[in-house]
Formats: structure tokens, C-alpha cells, sequence
């Protein structure tokens, strides 16, 4: 059973894809009732029956309509956002998407908001994607409801939006083959969200976790290892410099993104010890990747 303080939790985006893993966490745990708010119009959705067939409620409101969502809310203890942006187009909205959660949030009494986070640290005004964030932090921290920051690095599954192409054998490197790169699996996230909740230290804090610390070229020599074929690399250090000054051959704003994602950046600590698991080998998440390409 959970010593958590918390009863409820609601999903924003639970039926995404990273808020799928984070449902099946809660719902796996056990510990806690689960809730998934999905936006109206109300239609089909596999996932959304396979969570309520474990044990999940599935409720249903209008963004747009704040008694919608209040009343959604009520009787939750902990909001968990995991809300996305379009990853093709890198376009923005995290601040647009979860203001309307909050306001109603702290109508309903919800003790404790989880933004969507999930993601590295960067700092203001390197992108409009990191901005928003920043603008929903800021927003969120003066609303007093306690919160949770969980950054976790790339997103494993998605190695190969960030220039890992498994059917091609190529890897398009976005910076330096030697970049450090910080990746964690999405169940792994899950369990990182779940075990949040029983963590003291995490209480209007943010927490950094990290299920693979490797370089670009050590993350290849694993997709080389598993696929037993070298790859071609191609490198292309200059994306960001040329999107941002309009230079031919002017890169698309998602390689822009891609090539932020990358740059060198690291966490000041990483937070790992505090939780009771160790996360899976990243060679299982590339063998997984491979089977599905």
C-alpha cells in the first residue's frame, strides 16, 4: 500500500503516449484511485477502454469550459499534466494547454500538480518550446498548490525521432558524437511519476532521473550491437546556427528542436537513488525499437 498522503490521481493525456505509460504505472501500483481526463467530444479509444478495463475512470471535459473541468477535478489530490506538444512540427503550447488545468486545479482543491515536464533542463530564451514551460512554472509556483518537476531526459522509444534510423542503418548526428545524452524509458518515467508521490524531497522541488547517461556515438554502438550492422553517421553541426540566422539550407523548426535536444546539456544532480528501482537497460528498449522498425 502507498504511504503517500494522496488518494486520487487524475492524468491529463492519459491515453498519449507518454500518459499511457504513467496510467498503467498508477494503475499497476495500486495504491492510488485513477482518474484519466480526456477532452470532449467523447469518442472511441482503445487505450482509454483498456485503462478503465484495469481499473480506471475515464472522465470526459471541455478545456474551454472551466465548470467542465472543475467538476472533472473534484476529489482529485494529485494532477499529473501529460499533455504534448506536435512533435513533427516542434510547435508550442504548453503554457496555452495546461493554464485552464490549473485555474481549475485550484478550484477543485487539488493538493498537488505535476507539469508536463519529462523532458531536460535548458536555460530561458533557447527556444519557444523551453519558454512556455518556463511561463507555466512561473504561473503555477504563485498559484500555492504544491508541485513536482520530473525531468527525465529523452524519451528512449524516441531515439529515432532524434536521428537514429533503425530501417536505413544511419544515424544523423544533431552535435558532436561525444554529447552526452540523458534517455529514460517510458515505463520507467511511469514508475519515476509514481514513486514521486511517497518521496518528501520531491515536495515543490524538481527531481532529475535518467535511465541512460551515454553519448550519441555510445548510443550508436548499441543500435550497431543489436542490429548487427555498422551504420553510416552523418553529422550536422550547425542546424540551430543556420535556422536561426536563415542560412541555406535552411533546416525545418523540428530539426531545430532536434538539434537543441542534443546540444550539450547536463543535469547539476541526478536523482536516481532516491527511488527503490533501477531502470531497465537501454539495450532493451533498442532491441524493442528494432523488432517494431
Amino acid at each position: 500500500m502507498s504511504n503517500s498522503q494522496f488518494k486520487t490521481v487524475t492524468i491529463a493525456g492519459g491515453t498519449g503516449t507518454l500518459g499511457y505509460a504513467i496510467s498503467e504505472a498508477f494503475l499497476n501500483d495500486g495504491s492510488y484511485n485513477v482518474k484519466i481526463l480526456r477532452r470532449k467530444p467523447e469518442n472511441e479509444n482503445e487505450k482509454a477502454k483498456l485503462l478503465a478495463s484495469k481499473g480506471a475512470e475515464i472522465v470526459y471535459a471541455d478545456y474551454n469550459q472551466k465548470d467542465e473541468l472543475v467538476k472533472a477535478l473534484k476529489g482529485t489530490d494529485v494532477l499529473v499534466s501529460a499533455v504534448c506538444f506536435d512533435k513533427k512540427t516542434a510547435v508550442t503550447g504548453f503554457y496555452d494547454i495546461q493554464s485552464p488545468l490549473l485555474a481549475a486545479a485550484k478550484e477543485a482543491s487539488v493538493k498537488r500538480f505535476i507539469p508536463s515536464e519529462f523532458a531536460l533542463v535548458y536555460k530561458p530564451g533557447v527556444h519557444p518550446v523551453v519558454d512556455d514551460k518556463i511561463k507555466f512554472r512561473e504561473e503555477l509556483e504563485k498559484s500555492g498548490l504544491e508541485y513536482t518537476y520530473i525531468q527525465t531526459g529523452l524519451f528512449q522509444e524516441y531515439l529515432y525521432w532524434i536521428g537514429y534510423d533503425i530501417v536505413n542503418k544511419k544515424a544523423t548526428f544533431f552535435g558532436d558524437g561525444n554529447t552526452k545524452l540523458y534517455t529514460t524509458s517510458l515505463p520507467d518515467i511511469g514508475k519515476y511519476t509514481v514513486e514521486s508521490l511517497k518521496i518528501p524531497e520531491t515536495r515543490n522541488a524538481q527531481i532529475n532521473v535518467a535511465g541512460a547517461t551515454l553519448s550519441l556515438n555510445e548510443y550508436l554502438k548499441k543500435f550497431e550491437e543489436v542490429t548487427g550492422s555498422k551504420w553510416e553517421v552523418v553529422e550536422d553541426r550547425d542546424v540551430r546556427h543556420r535556422y536561426q540566422n536563415n542560412i541555406d539550407p535552411v533546416p525545418s523548426a523540428a530539426d531545430d528542436f532536434r538539434a537543441l535536444v542534443t546540444e550539450t546539456t547536463k543535469f547539476d544532480e541526478i536523482d536516481n537513488d532516491k527511488f527503490s528501482f533501477t531502470p531497465q537497460p537501454i539495450t532493451e528498449t533498442i532491441e524493442i525499437l528494432v523488432k517494431q522498425a
